[in-house]
């Protein structure tokens, strides 16, 4: 990067300079507070460092930035003393937090520290930073908001009693929440104001939100009549959407940074807690949970280059999952803009849900999500959009009349559900986009090849496209919604299984993913004896297992399977009994009697 891009990315507003060139003599500004700079020099020091190449500044935080052409590893120890030594002398001449960087103005190189230690070494370096950013996101670093999941469960926990006790029915529980969050990001004033007046400034709100949207009537008109019209809202006592409001305002944003990607996956928490019991009419359709999305969206290497499609989105999960995943690995807010408008696509066919996926979309920043609604067996919005990443958790049980009409003129008379348990969904959407990588969510039934259709439909996938793996997840994984038990089923489209370079399909049997049920909370991660989510390590294991393909007894094996084939990790894998006791035994029962009971076989 040029230095004089440095300053106009980083904001010339906050550049200091004291000499020429718009360096900054630390020898001349530490004279004028009377300290001799011959006093501060780093210990062992080859030589004396007095001018910054740039240092920007306000109050409380400074970046100190010194270039080089390239960055090469010859140089490197003298390059970190350089910048050691201009942090000792800026913390003898202000308290300020201190971000220090080396550039490279040939090669665009760049080395970070970011966490204020004042140590510049490979420990303490930010291995994740690769662009400059404006000077305003360094002071958020310090001084935004900060983000805190525990806070956020237990606020969600206590503003959903809150709901409840003001009569708002849990249908449109979520939804209402999800347009006050997004009212209050936006500015919304309430405190005050009747409720026909706050309702009034929740629709300004959405309408400028939506104003460059193409679907913009047709959501408005869903969030208007499903939240800002509906009657428990319209009977809410001023006090109480006052209340409500302040709740969220005073107990859920000041612990979400939405500016991080963690405060992203806050937001998204705080949001789809209220989801575990509604938002499709039918509840075999079940919410994904979101640390299953992270893993999906990295098993299929989402990343800025990602055109993503949920042909089926309901809430929104995998979208906003994938946007955030795409944005993190984006370097400029050109590409973040891009993924936002031109990168994210998703269908829904049921009213509530797609009221859903707007309002997250919004909550997210993302005012120009191209979300639509009907059946994704009719819209094409994304065809010629250059989808290369499918993520979906179709519907298991669906009616005739969401499923694709070709398909259900095969049907027997008195068939009323999808035979296929989602299947064919996967199949016709894989006719459409043709290559890329598809993820999709289907019932334990669809694996083993529970009846014709479903050994129809793989048959037919494995014809045109290749099955790279298979995940058994948790049994109770949609708990307290859905009780299907799900795989998660991993395609290479556009490549015939025959024909595929790895020929052996990866299984996971990772039924253990660190999370357990915990009365009115859901299923909640368990912690280490530090305090320490286990989920990460978790999905570290999982992910390296799958990407070297690693056989590992009693979790993983690699097989060659065909359309006639159990594809499921437990139909391959060699059990060890040296380490079973009654525990496992009576574990495997239940989970044996909750299949029974979900497939329909034992009632």
């Amino acid at each position: 990067m040029k230095r004089a891009d440095i300053i106009t990315t980083v904001g010339r507003e906050f550049l200091v300079s004291n000499i020429e060139n718009d360096e900054f003599s630390y020898h001349k500004a530490l004279k004028g507070i009377g300290k001799d700079i011959s006093d501060f020099l780093v210990s062992g020091a080859r030589r004396q460092y007095k001018d910054v190449d740039f240092r920007f500044a306000n109050d409380r935080v400074t970046v100190l930035i010194e270039t080089k052409q390239r960055l090469v590893k010859s140089s490197a120890a003298n390059d970190l003393e350089q910048l050691q030594q201009y942090v000792l002398y800026e913390r003898q001449l202000t308290e300020n937090k201190i971000i220090a960087i080396l550039a490279g103005t040939l090669s665009d190189e760049i080395r970070v520290w970011l966490d204020d230690a004042g140590i510049i070494d490979d420990e303490h370096e930010s291995k994740g930073e690769r662009v400059i950013r404006p000077f305003n996101e360094y002071v958020d670093a310090f001084f935004g908001t900060k983000n805190d999941k525990l806070a956020i469960i237990q606020s969600t926990y206590t503003l959903n009693e809150l709901l409840h006790g003001y009569g708002i029915n849990e249908k449109i529980r979520s939804q209402f929440v999800g347009t006050c969050l997004l009212a209050l990001k936006n500015g919304l004033v309430y405190k005050g104001l009747t409720t026909k007046q706050i309702r009034a400034g929740i629709e300004g709100i959405l309408t400028n939100l939506l104003d460059k949207d193409l679907n913009k009537a047709n959501k408005l008109v869903v969030l208007k009549n499903k939240v800002i019209d509906s009657q428990d809202v319209r009977d809410l006592k001023d006090k109480e959407f006052q209340h409500l409001l302040n709740d969220v305002n005073e107990n859920i944003l000041p612990y979400i940074n939405d500016r991080t990607t963690m405060g992203q996956d806050l937001l998204n928490l705080f949001f789809t807690t209220f989801n575990k019991y509604v938002g499709k009419a039918d509840k075999n359709q079940a919410f994904t949970p979101d640390h299953i999305v992270h893993f999906m969206c990295k098993v299929v290497g989402v990343n800025r280059n990602s055109v993503v499609l949920d042909p089926c989105c309901g809430s929104g999960a995998f979208l906003v999952r994938a946007m955030t995943e795409a944005m993190d690995d984006c370097d400029t807010e050109e590409q973040r803009n891009n993924v936002k408008k031109k990168q994210i696509y998703g269908i829904e066919y049921e009213e509530t849900a797609y009221g859903l996926s707007t309002t997250n979309m919004l909550i997210h920043s993302d005012g120009n999500s191209n979300i639509v609604q009907g059946s994704c067996f009719g819209v094409d919005n994304y065809v010629d959009a250059g989808v290369n990443v499918v993520l979906m958790n179709p519907p298991y049980n669906a009616q005739r009349k969401h499923c694709e009409p070709g398909y259900v003129k095969t049907w027997k008379e008195k068939v009323k559900e999808d035979p296929s348990k989602g299947f064919h969904y996967v199949y016709e959407i894989a006719e459409k986009v043709k290559t890329g990588r598809l993820a999709v969510l289907l019932p334990m039934q669809c694996a083993i090849g529970h009846n014709a259709d479903i050994k129809l439909f793989k048959k037919k996938m494995l014809e045109k496209h290749t099955l790279d793996a298979v995940f058994s997840f948790p049994p109770d994984m949609f708990h307290p919604g859905a009780n299907a038990i799900a795989c998660c089923m991993v395609f290479i489209l556009g490549t015939r299984h025959e024909n595929a370079p790895i020929k052996e399909t990866f299984f996971g049997y990772f039924k253990d993913d660190g999370f357990a049920k915990k009365k009115n909370l859901g299923r909640i991660e368990k912690t280490d004896e530090e305090g320490k989510g286990v989920w990460e390590s978790i999905e570290r294991v999982w992910l390296n297992l799958y990407r070297t393909r690693i056989t590992k007894n009693g979790i993983s094996i690699s097989r060659k399977v065909c359309a006639d084939d159990e594809w499921l990790a437990e139909a391959h894998m060699e059990t060890d009994y040296s380490n079973l006791n009654q525990e496992d035994f009576q574990k495997v029962l239940n989970q044996y009697l909750g299949y029974l009971i979900s497939s329909g076989r034992l009632l």
